[in-house]
Order: structure tokens, then C-alpha cells, then sequence
């Protein structure tokens, strides 16, 4: 898969998994592995991406001794979904085109 699409297909699905409320990392990580592997070192630079470009909110509290970030989507974040669905019927058509011409020259 395309690597940049690929990359804005899990900052969206990151997103999603935030709309059940907020997460942090390792819980976002489990949530999101039953459809894909991810590890924290993707995971924790789509979370500052996210953060930087006003989708996401970032609180800091601690839990067991320890500081942990929870993370927040924002009205921005539930627009990047919407845009990103909206979008996504456009990249529907074109797979669908695609699939069809590859199936005539079978």
C-alpha cells in the first residue's frame, strides 16, 4: 500500500478509535490491533501529528506513580472523519474503474 495514504488512513483510524472517548497509547494500540498491527513508534508520532494539526487534546495525569498522556479528539478531529468519508467515495469510484478495466483485460 501506498505509503502516504497508508499514513493518513491510520492517523483517521486513530481518530475513530478516540471517538469511544479518551485513550492512551497502549489501550489506542490494542483497539487498533484486532484490524492492524501497529507499534508504538508509529503510533506515538501520528499521535503528535494529530495533536499539532488540532485534532486531538493532549492531558497529562498520573496513574500507578507514573504520568500518563490521554488523548482526545476534538471537533477538528471529527471533521478530518468526515472529510476523510467524504473522500473516501471518491477513492471508491476510482478502485471500482480500476477493478473493472483490470477484470476486462483478463
Amino acid at each position: 500500500m501506498d505509503s502516504q495514504l497508508k499514513k493518513g488512513m491510520l492517523e483517521v483510524y486513530v481518530l475513530k478509535v478516540l471517538t469511544k472517548g479518551e485513550s492512551y497509547g497502549y489501550k489506542i494500540i490494542s483497539d487498533l490491533s484486532p484490524n492492524i498491527e501497529i507499534s508504538e513508534s508509529t503510533l506515538y508520532p501520528i499521535l503528535k501529528r494529530l495533536q499539532s494539526s488540532g485534532c486531538l487534546t493532549v492531558d497529562s495525569r498520573e496513574h500507578n506513580g507514573r504520568l500518563r498522556k490521554y488523548y482526545r479528539i476534538t471537533e477538528l478531529g471529527f471533521e478530518r472523519i468526515n472529510e476523510f468519508l467524504k473522500d473516501w467515495e471518491q477513492i471508491d469510484k476510482i478502485y471500482k474503474f480500476i477493478a473493472e478495466v483490470n477484470d476486462e483485460s483478463i
